[in-house]
């Protein structure tokens, strides 16, 4: 028995044409895909949380494939995870989704080595949860550092998780406080 049961999906598209200034040449797309889950360990300790790690790996495939069918694999530039786990549940059963969320947007957009930023919370339906996004290449790009937003109205139930994967097109629309760019990315350690 699968240990994923989808209760509903959401697909969130956000275009910023601009940010008070000039309009940019390309306005910056950003898009979050979530999913609503049964918690299967909600309102108990399990103590061997590996398995639905591994299958959860299907889902962040899912969820990633979306996201670039949305915007486009080659133009990806930052991404994200997020998990909010309803009242009955653990932040550790969010957790689960490091591997399993990050180890699909890498594996979809061919293997970008910076850390996948992440952010999780235990709460009730409504919560809203401001996500961390960076470039994908080298998480030191200051220029793509940024945040979106995530949230479904009825999710998660206090038996339910809600699992997010989020893209972006490219950094702040008139980035200008300094440090590393993307075009100075050298070393390729995922760092600078």
């Amino acid at each position: 028995m699968s240990l994923i049961e989808i209760r509903k999906r959401s697909l969130t598209i956000e275009t910023i044409y601009h940010e008070g200034g000039p309009a940019p040449a390309q306005p910056l797309k950003m898009a979050a895909s979530c999913a609503v889950i049964r918690n299967p360990y909600a309102g108990r300790y399990e103590p061997d949380l590996m398995p639905f790690m591994a299958e959860l790996r299907s889902l962040g495939t899912l969820l990633a494939r979306e996201l670039v069918d949305t915007l486009g694999r080659d133009e990806v530039e930052v991404y994200s995870k997020a998990a909010i786990v309803g009242v009955n549940g653990e932040v550790e059963h969010g957790a689960v989704w490091h591997e399993a969320g990050g180890w699909a947007m890498r594996e979809v957009l061919g293997e970008p080595k910076a850390m996948v930023p992440a952010s999780k919370a235990v709460a009730s339906a409504g919560y809203r949860l401001m996500v961390p996004l960076h470039y994908i290449h080298a998480s030191y790009v200051r220029s793509h550092y940024n945040s979106m937003e995530i949230g479904i109205q009825d999710a998660p139930r206090p038996n339910e998780i809600l699992f997010a994967l989020m893209m972006g097109t490219g950094g702040r629309i008139h980035a200008r406080v300094g440090g590393l760019t993307k075009d100075q990315v050298s070393v390729h350690d995922g760092q600078r």
